[in-house]
């Protein structure tokens, strides 16, 4: 039995545009700790998400639209590297967005591909 079915969550979408792609991708809560897993575990990115989460490298930033709830705010260290790296309008760090139906219809452009 697989861990959506025990914990009964509902999947839900998002489309991905990475590397000369667009995949619609199905998840769930919980099923990726967050969005730069998710990424990494569907596209295999090279040099992508260098802190390993903690929002400090700016490797992992990505164009995202279709955000609502808790999805839109960033915490400080996100807030703070993007600043710090210039970048502004609708520019997030994935590892900073969790995998919850707060993401669910957006879509996602890997930034370094782009």
């Amino acid at each position: 039995m697989d861990l959506r079915t025990e914990t009964k969550q509902k999947l839900f979408f998002l489309t991905i545009k990475c590397l000369e792609k667009e995949k619609v991708i199905q998840t769930y809560t919980g099923e990726y700790r967050n969005l730069m897993v998710l990424l990494n575990e569907k596209f295999y990115l090279e040099d992508f998400g260098e802190c390993k989460g903690m929002g400090r490298c700016g490797t992992c930033v990505v164009k995202v639209s279709g955000l609502k709830g808790t999805a839109i705010s960033m915490e400080r260290n996100e807030a703070a590297t993007l600043d710090k790296m210039n970048i502004k309008d609708k520019l997030r760090l994935a590892c900073q967005i969790m995998i919850n139906e707060d993401i669910e219809n957006a879509v996602v452009e890997v930034a370094k591909h782009l």
